[in-house]
């Protein structure tokens, strides 16, 4: 097989199939079946498996909607033949090339496998130069046109559609780039080129200031002669200048002299004044420093005194607590002498009295208790059921008040959804218009989401728009851009179904010519008809067979149509929305709200029923929480009865016993008892005696440590004074000594160190003087100074201003003219033949470019004859299929307004009228019409496999047959990979070796 084929093609949950395992011939391939079977999802499948968006397959908005419902993944295996001299990177894949494309809900993934199955690549680019070598491009029609693609090419009457699909079946549209990205290099390459021959002017230029320089060598010897005279002058203007800087700074040295006196005077008065209150300030500091070493004795004594206080105050709670102990021990054994009493005193009263009458009136008492008992029991027993039955009637009503709430919000939430349609209604009441009623869930299920698109005149505005339903979180937003300048469409009757029974187009009035015109673009309702019930409906859709007509709605929302032999009829959607359109609005918003009204009156009379059931819930606690003090109180009464029923039974047991009771042993107890008592009360009075010593020395402590700390106060005060004295002598010495720092500093700065500085600067000037006079001396004699007119007038500043300006204009110029004149006319020769070749290089270059400007002009007008000859040889190759059925046709191809138009004669046309429009023809005719083309196109492209899906649509048997003689004939002839997909019968194509036909199993019920 040839390398690029498909041998194989296996699917796993994609689209409707759950497994399928396809095996292609080399040749011809035919795959036939019923709708829905899957025909379609092969060639989807190759598209998603080479790499196709899946919005460009028309098929899905994104990958994951290709996964089968209820799966997780879907899985596409395509087996590549890579035999042959055109096979790729044989050495790598070997003989097969394995095409996995795995999808998930989330991402999806492509890998490259070898013929043994196992994993080469991964990459999109490896892809990509796979599908580059075997020139394998899925979106060109002229490789797989599916059905989407076949009928929107069917119905298209749009002749720059037409131009795009010739363009780029015939690679114009690569070889027009690549023409236009050469002359785009070569424009490039001008404006270097341009830039290079601007960049020698300058150069021209310097040769032309270099003549000028050879010129004006003569001015540098006059410059220098005048800086010469001008240097002299300055070398005595310098020697003046210093005599005159000597006067004056021995006048400024006398007057610093004469300051010396005046500050040392100062100096000396802060000095006596620093002395005198230095003294006081070290008798103020001994008075301090005792009172501080005071101030240390007395804190620690009041630490100490806290302490003692502290200790006793401890010693106080230890001893109240071991007397509480003490008292609680005492009345323990107080009490145990009190109950030996009460024993001893029963045990004889109990001896007195041991007769046989006590025995009958105890047992009379245990009777009487035990009747008792009984009749507690019942009586407890009975409001235990009847809180129990409150209990339950109480849930009842709990859960009633739960239901209602939850009925209440309920309609709270339908109110609210209805007061939203009513505003929807509103807004949309003078909107959409019907011709009548009947007709709107008909309208509204033909046009489906079409009603809630937007329509926008550009791309910008769709933009726009995507953004504004991004912030609003508005998902699933449908845009179509239209032009909305066009007025509306004039359909003609020719092309509107012929029959008595509005169409969708006329039953809906609208205003906006845009919105008709979408509606006929996009929906095709021109070609939707109505009818009012069933019967009528598969009698216009089947029986009568009408040109021009799509599909039939009912008033009901049935849908009919017919492919080919296929009858289709499809029930209403139940979920669907409906009442988007109607004429009756204004009576939907009353229907609306009486409905509403209606709710909140139920709604009202469930909060009044809620609310005297809240009532009787209070009543109900109340009742409930009565009847459980009532149980609790006969339960308490039961128990104390059943107490006494058992100290009843012990005191008859007690008696049967010998009476004679020895009480020696309990009197004996209570004496030890007693004398214990006597003990500790001993012991508690002694505790008495140290808790009060304790207590009086707690206050003695706490006043000492009062009157000690009121002293100490007076103490600190009288410390806080001297502090206070100190601190203002040793600011007084601060200041003394601030004062005589301050004029030692204007004595060291201002006084001593300019006279020092002074005094140094006029040695300096004095050595400065002779030095300059010796410079000036060397230089020339004072005498040719006056010669020249001496220095009287000039500054050392403007002559030195004048020397610089002097030199720079001399540097300026031996800059310039560093070179002599020989050197400058050789320099200028030198340069003269450098520009010279540069001239005659770049003259060399814009030839180049000149010759290559010619060669692309050459290539452009051989690609405009080879684009005539391609339009004459697509003419003459569609004649020679269309020839085939009797009918002629001519193509019109205008590369310069890139339209394409079609022109064909019908044999059974009498008046030989050419038809331009493929809108006016039959289905068959205009599929036929459609096949010559794309077979004219097949035979002007290469591609080693190529697809077709339901290209025999809309044709009669006729036209069928012809059509499929002619397709197998080319394929075979042409001798690459075809797959024809087709859902109608092709017994009449002939088997043979190159043949291979395959039928899809039935779709499941």
């Amino acid at each position: 097989m040839a390398a690029g084929t498909i041998s194989r093609i296996r699917l796993e949950n994609f689209m409707c199939h759950s497994s399928l395992h396809i095996e292609l011939g080399e040749h011809v391939n035919f795959i036939t079946g019923q709708n829905g079977s899957g025909k379609s999802a092969i060639l989807t499948a190759l598209c998603v498996a080479f790499g196709c968006r899946a919005k460009n397959t028309q098929r899905a908005a994104s990958l994951k909607d290709f996964i089968k419902t209820g799966c997780s993944y879907a899985s596409i295996l395509v087996d590549i033949n890579n035999h042959g001299e055109d096979a790729f990177k044989p050495e790598v894949f070997g003989n097969v090339i394995i095409l996995e494309r795995r999808i998930t809900e989330s991402s999806s993934s492509t890998v490259l496998k070898d013929q043994h199955g196992r994993k080469v690549a991964h990459r999109k680019d490896d892809l990509v130069e796979i599908i580059e070598h075997f020139n394998i491009d899925v979106e060109n029609p002229c490789v797989i046109m599916s059905q989407d693609k076949s009928r929107e090419f069917l119905h298209s009457g749009n002749d720059k559609d037409k131009f795009k699909f010739f363009f780029k079946a015939t690679l114009l549209q690569q070889v027009n780039d690549l023409l236009g990205s050469i002359r785009k290099n070569l424009n490039v390459v001008d404006s270097i080129v341009e830039e290079l021959e601007r960049s020698i002017m300058p150069v021209l230029k310097e040769l032309d200031d270099i003549q000028d320089k050879i010129k004006n060598m003569e001015h540098i010897e006059e410059i220098a002669h005048e800086i010469e005279n001008l240097k002299k002058k300055l070398a005595w203007a310098w020697v003046y200048d210093v005599d005159k800087k000597i006067g004056e700074q021995t006048e400024k040295l006398e007057k610093l002299r004469e300051r010396i006196p005046a500050c040392q005077e100062r100096i000396d008065r802060n000095t006596a004044i620093i002395e005198e209150v230095r003294k006081e300030f070290i008798v103020k500091k001994e008075n301090v420093r005792s009172f501080l070493e005071k101030t240390q004795e007395v804190r620690r004594m009041k630490e100490k005194m806290q302490h003692d206080i502290h200790e006793a105050v401890k010693l106080k709670m230890d001893l109240e607590k071991e007397h509480a102990r003490g008292m609680q021990v005492l009345n323990k054994m107080n009490t145990r002498v009190r109950r030996l009493e009460v024993q001893v005193h029963e045990f004889q009263l109990k001896r007195m009295q041991q007769t046989q009458a006590e025995v009958f009136q105890v047992e009379d008492s245990i009777w009487e208790l035990q009747q008792e008992i009984n009749s507690a029991n019942l009586c407890a027993t009975r409001l235990s059921e009847e809180e129990k039955k409150l209990s339950e009637e109480l849930q009842d009503i709990i859960k009633s008040i739960s239901d209602i709430g939850k009925e209440i919000d309920e309609d709270g939430r339908r109110i609210n959804h209805l007061k939203s349609q009513i505003e929807d209604l509103r807004r949309r009441q003078h909107d959409k218009q019907l011709a009548s009623d009947c007709w709107s869930l008909a309208v509204d299920c033909a046009l489906g989401r079409l009603l809630d698109a937007f329509i926008v005149s550009c791309h910008k505005d769709s933009l726009i728009l995507r953004e504004c339903a991004k912030e609003v979180k508005y998902h699933n937003l449908q845009i179509i851009i239209y032009d909305f300048a066009k007025p509306r469409l004039d359909i003609p009757n020719h092309l509107l179904p012929s029959t008595t029974h509005p169409t969708i187009l006329s039953v809906i009035h609208s205003k906006n010519p845009t919105i008709l015109n979408v509606l006929v673009d996009q929906g095709h309702t021109e070609r939707q008809v109505l009818v009012q019930d069933y019967e009528v409906g598969k009698s216009v859709a089947f029986d009568k067979r009408i040109r021009n007509l799509k599909e039939v709605y009912t008033s009901d929302g049935c849908k009919m149509f017919c492919r080919g032999s296929v009858e289709t009829i499809l029930p209403p959607n139940r979920k669907w929305r409906a009442g988007r359109l109607c004429t009756s609005l204004g009576e939907k918003i009353i229907e609306i709200e009486n409905e509403t009204a209606e709710i909140k009156k139920i709604n009202s009379e469930r909060w009044d029923l809620k609310g005297k059931l809240v009532i009787d819930r209070d009543n109900i606690n109340s009742k409930l929480r009565t009847l459980k003090r009532k149980r609790e109180d006969e339960e308490q009464h039961l128990e104390r009865k059943k107490v006494q029923l058992d100290d009843t039974k012990k005191i008859s047991i007690a008696n049967k016993h010998d009476t004679a009771v020895d009480t020696s042993e309990l009197e004996a107890e209570m004496m030890q008892v007693k004398e214990d008592i006597g003990n500790k009360e001993l012991v508690l009075e002694k505790i008495n005696l140290k808790l009060t010593d304790a207590l009086r020395e707690e206050n003695d402590k706490r006043a000492s440590y009062k009157n000690f700390i009121g002293s100490a106060h007076a103490e600190m005060g009288s410390i806080s004074d001297a502090e206070h004295e100190l601190q203002l002598v040793e600011e007084k010495i601060n200041d003394a000594q601030q004062d005589k720092a301050h004029y030692e500093g204007v004595m060291e700065r201002k006084v001593l160190a300019p006279i020092k500085m002074a005094e140094s600067e006029l040695t300096d000037l004095q050595q400065l003087h002779q030095e300059y006079f010796e410079k000036a001396s060397r230089i020339c004699a004072e005498k040719e100074v006056e010669a020249l007119g001496g220095v009287g007038g000039s500054t050392l500043e403007q002559l030195s201003d004048r020397i610089n300006k002097l030199n720079q204009k001399f540097q300026q110029e031996s800059r310039r003219y560093t070179e002599t004149i020989d050197d400058l006319r050789a320099l200028h020769d030198k340069k003269g033949r450098k520009i010279l070749r540069k001239q005659q290089m770049y003259a060399g270059f814009r030839g180049k470019l000149n010759a290559c400007q010619k060669a692309l002009d050459l290539r452009w007008r051989k690609f405009q004859r080879n684009a005539g000859l391609l339009k004459r040889q697509l003419t003459w190759l569609f004649n020679e299929h269309l020839g085939k059925k009797g009918i002629s046709g001519h193509i019109n191809v205008d590369y310069k307004n890139e339209v394409l138009s079609v022109d064909l004669t019908m044999p059974q046309d009498a008046s030989r009228d050419t038809v331009r429009d493929t809108r006016g023809l039959s289905g068959g005719e205009r599929s036929f019409s459609t096949l010559c083309f794309t077979l004219a196109l097949h035979g002007m492209t290469e591609a080693p496999f190529r697809a077709m899906d339901e290209f025999d649509v809309f044709m009669d048997a006729v036209s069928r047959k012809i059509s499929l003689d002619t397709l197998v004939d080319f394929a075979v002839a042409q001798g690459s990979q075809w797959i024809f997909i087709t859902p109608h019968d092709i017994s009449m194509v002939k088997a043979g070796d190159r043949i291979k036909k395959q039928q899809m199993a039935a779709p499941r019920g």
